[in-house]
């Protein structure tokens, strides 16, 4: 047990602290009562307990091949289940009822795309510029995008998407074939387009290319969430003081607009610490990535940082009319204990890799990085 604590990356979980304390502190500052303050704290600690029970399993099981395909074969089998026993929340069809809580398996089933990602990929570094391995982990990522998109959860779609984008990249994709995804990107989006989108879907690309055309329709959301985060200016207008989220004005500002609602009672100061801890906090998954024990380590490791880097920006993105609104919450500080328990198993799982850590200089460590990923 005490070798299991002193594996512990300290630096890495101290950085989500103050994360989920902004979070907190945030939406006990601007709700009549705490029922969001109240539920955020209780999940919170709930998670951290599950972390810290994480970092003393030995996660080398995962590796093991029938353990990818139960996991990604239970996921199908729980996103189908949706179409028959899900619960309805703000149009889509993507949440789990079980009375005492609500339970959204779109958020899991990104750390299951994780995991068989880096399976599939660990085993076939070496013949990684061929094509079919890109084509075949497609279509893993594929069948659960589908499952999820026609919910419809755009928002985690997207992420699926970028998670196995980014972790085609990071397994060393020739560039050849980055130009045809680029290309076979851009067919599938137009068709997307055509035979999938909802019309609320494409009213919110559209409000963003024309952002002042409805403002008090499709572009509301939006619209409010710039005028809060210009409003917080240098130093923000104070802890309570933030008008747009407690006149109500500002949407969802305990989730997919809880960004705005900071900005603008920490102003740009407090936008900035909030960057830098997140920094910390990516900069330190890498890190222990890189120490991993075998390419499956590095590989779930590169793909957590994916994973909370693409949440990072389509939620900032959002929140400052860069992006559509999509509807993903900002990792450990929008309201939502499903994100927030996810994230913590990953980091968890992490946590617990780390026993079998490879000790190598740093030097040795960048230059084994950028002969893995072919990145300069």
């Amino acid at each position: 047990m005490n070798n299991s604590i002193k594996n512990i990356d300290w630096i890495l979980f101290l950085s989500t602290l103050p994360l989920l304390a902004v979070g907190l502190l945030t939406m006990n500052s601007f709700t009549g009562d705490s029922q969001f303050f109240i539920r955020q704290l209780i999940w919170s600690i709930f998670s951290i307990i599950v972390f810290f029970s994480l970092c003393f399993v030995d996660f080398r099981f995962l590796r093991k091949t029938w353990v990818s395909v139960t996991l990604f074969l239970f996921s199908c089998i729980l996103l189908v289940s949706l179409f028959f026993i899900g619960k309805i929340s703000h149009g889509a069809l993507s949440w789990l009822d079980f009375g005492l809580f609500s339970f959204q398996p779109a958020d899991m089933i990104k750390l299951v795309l994780i995991i068989v990602l880096a399976k599939y990929f660990s085993r076939r570094h070496i013949e990684i510029a061929n094509i079919r391995h890109i084509i075949i982990s497609g279509l893993y990522a594929f069948i659960i995008f589908i499952l999820v998109l026609i919910q419809p959860d755009f928002g985690s779609a997207v992420i699926l998407f970028l998670i196995w984008f980014g972790m085609v990249l990071v397994s060393g994709i020739s560039k050849k074939h980055l130009l045809g995804m680029f290309l076979l990107g851009i067919v599938s989006l137009s068709l997307l387009w055509v035979f999938v989108f909802k019309d609320y879907q494409k009213n919110r690309v559209m409000n963003f290319i024309h952002p002042l055309t409805d403002i008090r329709g499709a572009g509301y959301n939006a619209y409010q969430s710039t005028i809060a985060v210009g409003s917080g200016e240098l130093l923000g207008k104070g802890v309570g003081y933030g008008t747009q989220s407690r006149l109500k004005f500002l949407p969802e500002y305990q989730s997919d607009f809880i960004f705005a609602a900071f900005a603008e009672e920490w102003g740009f100061l407090g936008v900035l610490i909030l960057f830098i801890m997140y920094a910390i906090l990516v900069y330190r998954i890498i890190v222990n990535a890189m120490h991993g024990a075998t390419n499956f380590e590095i590989l779930f490791g590169a793909g957590m940082a994916i994973f909370l880097i693409s949440h990072f920006f389509i939620n900032i993105g959002m929140n400052i009319q860069l992006l559509p609104v999509t509807g993903q919450t900002l990792p450990f500080v929008s309201y939502g204990g499903t994100h927030i328990l996810t994230e913590f198993i990953g980091l968890g799982i992490l946590m617990g890799m780390r026993k079998n850590a490879r000790v190598i200089h740093r030097d040795s460590m960048k230059n084994e990085f950028i002969s893995y990923t072919g990145l300069q």
